[in-house]
């Protein structure tokens, strides 16, 4: 007696496999369409959320991150603070003043003026300054915190950047006078 052969052994394999592709897709697609999925500010955000987030977005800094072209002066602070006051300050504060609704955003606005909880550092003192500029020049998608680097000239966008990494340091009078309103 002759064997039979099991030539379509492997196309069923490959059509197992399309099959099952397809049917992940739909379930996806399903569970976006349908499902309970955390949109809302008030939502709990998804596990590992906020750690998938961060992976690139420090990728990207630290590959395209750039140094100040100038240094730090009293006329460098005071561009910086009207830049923050006109710009920034709605959401991310003065030395005065936190934003009541900072809190309510997801992720919630940091406040720059203030200490973090853990720690002594002020606002994103500790951070590079490039970093400051880049966040400040590119936003970061998904979080409120808008594109500057066509609103802003690139020197304004460093002094802000500059001037918030001085935030843990005593600041010159006449720029503690333009974040906290006191400037005539």
């Amino acid at each position: 007696m002759a064997k039979k052969s099991s030539g379509g052994g492997f196309g069923k394999v490959v059509l197992g496999f399309l099959l099952g592709i397809v049917a992940v897709a739909a379930a996806g697609f399903l569970y976006l369409k349908f499902g309970p999925l955390p949109v809302a500010v008030t939502d709990q955000a998804f596990p590992l959320e906020k750690q998938v987030v961060s992976l690139p977005l420090h990728g990207r800094i630290d590959r395209e991150m750039k140094n100040a072209p100038f240094g730090i002066s009293e006329d460098v602070f005071e561009g910086g603070a009207k830049v923050y006051k006109a710009e920034c300050a709605s959401c991310h504060g003065t030395p005065a003043h936190d934003v009541a609704f900072a809190k309510h955003m997801y992720p919630s606005a940091p406040q720059l003026w203030k200490k973090h909880p853990r720690g002594n550092v002020v606002g994103v003192s500790d951070d590079e300054v490039g970093e400051t500029y880049w966040r400040v020049a590119n936003g970061i998608r998904l979080t409120g915190m808008p594109s500057y680097n066509k609103v802003l000239s690139e020197r304004e966008m460093w002094q802000v950047s500059l001037l918030l990494k001085n935030a843990d340091k005593e600041l010159p009078q006449p720029v503690s006078a333009i974040l906290t309103g006191a400037a005539k």
